[in-house]
């Protein structure tokens, strides 16, 4: 081997140890890595920068805004609700959840269909505290899996597909790699229930209802025409809200206190909830709801450019010892109380009949100026803003819903390419104000790009450094003249590519190989392109080598090791089903 070999050899080794070791971020290391490479000439600035313009890296990053249009209109509680149902466990919640995206990902490209779910998913998790750690992995190993069900499940298919045409092998139809895609997936399916819970990190949430002692009472009112009319407590998802609870419904002038969860809603019923700030601002996110104050409604500025405000009444505020209704609060200060929270005291008033005193905290609902405004003044000791708490765009759900169906049509008829899609999508929900432009770009996970971008950069040094053709002739090599063991080997090569560098650099660089294996054997050589299909998309053991695996990693809290843990057990498991049904499927 050249140096340039060797040297990309050790940085990809030092690289994997790091990952494996430390908690240092995975952007960190792979773009430390590839800035080695550029400055010792192993790469050159067009070939380590390459991937910043991969139109898989840009899709994945265009995307982003796609959800944030979802996630801004209420669309992603829509889908929680429609499509992933009430889990009561997180066994059930992952029988729930990877059924449909294996159905999905046998027809769309995997990325965005793991885009879209992924923040579905995390508010799923909390609203019935599930362990998101034990949901995003299994979502993305389900469209991996859903993705080598049809010749069109994922651009690694295609790839190889169009290598065959060109090499002048007949064409397959969609469903042609079904015979061998279909049992992987069951049996992954499988593989999880049996092992998920055992083998995939248990890591609590962020916060408990024990980790903030500010419990907020507020009051809420069953809007007209809401969905959430004649829906019992339970199904209305009002049972489940982590770190808050129902005190009391009234209804009609009458309290109904220790509220059943059978119990039926009704429209202008009011819901008294108790609970800390960050499940008041799940609570304002309910389509169907409104805070039972109608001051929100006169303020100035539309409620989507508002936000929620946190704040300490001091002892020389000229409202102390009067009630929030009495003291024109909203008048005084253009902001409305939304709720009130006193020394861990439960407060059994409506909130404009709360008589104000030094040391409460109040939640207010308000323009962001307000922080401005109020900073210097003596009425009160501490304002802080609470983080993603401006109000939903529900009236605006079905426009963001249609654009992501419109998409999704668009892809799958092949009228536009998943990027055109993507960036049209995109464009859309900033041109109907389904997402604003400011948060679309504080949407956009930057490491996860940027991550992609670097893997892309070394997957071109190994193979310009000749270390990829190497490595494959090598290990292809032991295999003799058996057809079985050139086939497992050929799987072996190509996964190993696929977790060190990207699914579609691993197939084009191991099918000439394996096509010059089959020559010599004089076998077919089918079989030995279905598995290197199968091979490189059967990414499972780092996060590194697919990109539903990147965009997970982050937001699962994951560490690199817990892909190991679960993935080399479901990458052997998918490794000898291939290699045992291809032959089977297409004879040497």
């Amino acid at each position: 081997m050249t140096w340039e070999a060797w040297f990309t050899l050790g940085i990809i080794l030092f690289q994997m140890g790091m990952l494996i070791s430390t908690r240092t971020g995975p952007d960190v290391i792979l773009l430390g890595g590839v800035t080695l490479l550029l400055v010792f000439n192993v790469l050159t600035p067009d070939e380590a920068l390459g991937g910043l313009a991969n139109e898989g890296m840009v899709t994945v990053g265009v995307l982003y805004v796609v959800v944030a249009g979802l996630r801004e209109t209420g669309g992603i509680g829509w889908l929680v609700e429609k499509c992933l149902g009430r889990p009561r466990s997180t066994l059930a919640a992952q029988a729930r959840l990877m059924p449909p995206v294996i159905a999905m990902s046998a027809f769309l490209n995997n990325t965005p269909v793991v885009a879209m779910l992924i923040p579905a998913v995390k508010e799923w998790a909390k609203n019935y505290r599930l362990p998101v750690s034990q949901l995003l992995i299994p979502l993305s190993y389900a469209s991996i899996l859903g993705g080598v069900c049809t010749l069109i499940g994922t651009s690694t298919n295609l790839v190889v597909y169009g290598l065959l045409l060109k090499s002048g092998f007949p064409e397959l139809h969609m469903f042609e790699i079904t015979r061998v895609g279909l049992p992987v997936a069951v049996l992954g399916f499988f593989y999880i229930l049996l092992f998920g819970r055992k083998w995939l990190p248990n890591r609590e949430p962020a916060f408990t209802a024990l980790s903030d002692p500010r419990e907020y009472t507020v009051e809420m009112i069953v809007e007209p025409d809401s969905p959430l009319d004649g829906k019992s407590i339970e199904e209305a998802g009002l049972r489940n809200l982590t770190g808050m609870f129902l005190i009391e419904v009234e209804r009609e002038g009458r309290i109904l206190p220790a509220v059943s969860p059978q119990e039926r809603l009704k429209i202008n019923d009011r819901l008294v909830f108790c609970g800390i700030v960050e499940s008041v601002v799940d609570l304002q996110r309910i389509r169907g709801l409104k805070p039972a104050t109608n001051q929100v409604f006169k303020l100035d500025s539309p409620r989507p450019d508002r936000c929620l405000i946190e704040t300490v009444v001091s002892s020389s505020c000229a409202l102390v010892g009067r009630t929030i209704r009495d003291g024109r609060f909203r008048n005084q200060y253009n902001a409305v109380v939304i709720a009130v929270a006193r020394h861990g005291k439960r407060i059994h008033k409506k909130i404009g009949d709360i008589i104000l005193q030094p040391g409460d905290t109040l939640l207010l609902e308000a323009h962001p100026s307000f922080l401005e405004q109020q900073k210097n003044s003596r009425d009160f000791y501490l304002i802080s803003r609470v983080e993603d708490s401006h109000p939903l765009r529900h009236e605006r759900s079905f426009i963001a819903m249609g654009i992501l169906a419109g998409m999704v049509v668009c892809v799958t008829f092949g009228w536009l390419s998943m990027l055109k899609a993507a960036m049209l999508a995109a464009g859309l929900m900033l041109i109907t104000q389904c997402c604003k432009v400011s948060t679309a770009r504080r949407s956009v996970d930057w490491q996860v790009l940027m991550v992609i971008a670097a893997s892309f950069a070394l997957g071109n040094a190994l193979e310009k450094s000749g270390l990829a053709h190497t490595v494959g002739h090598g290990l292809i090599s032991l295999a003799g003249n058996s057809p079985w063991i050139s086939l497992a080997l050929v799987y072996l090569v190509t996964i190993l590519f696929t977790e060190l560098i990207t699914n579609n650099a691993a197939a084009v660089l191991v099918f000439p190989i394996a096509m010059s294996t089959a020559r010599d054997l004089g076998v077919n050589f089918m079989p030995f392109a279905v598995v290197i299909m199968m091979a490189a998309s059967a990414s499972f053991a780092t996060p590194i080598g697919y990109q539903t695996n990147l965009m997970v990693y982050g937001p699962g809290g994951y560490h690199f090791t817990d892909y190991m843990k679960i993935g080399i057990p479901l990458g052997i498991l998918v490794g000898v089903t291939v290699i045992g049904l291809t032959p089977l499927c297409w004879p040497f």
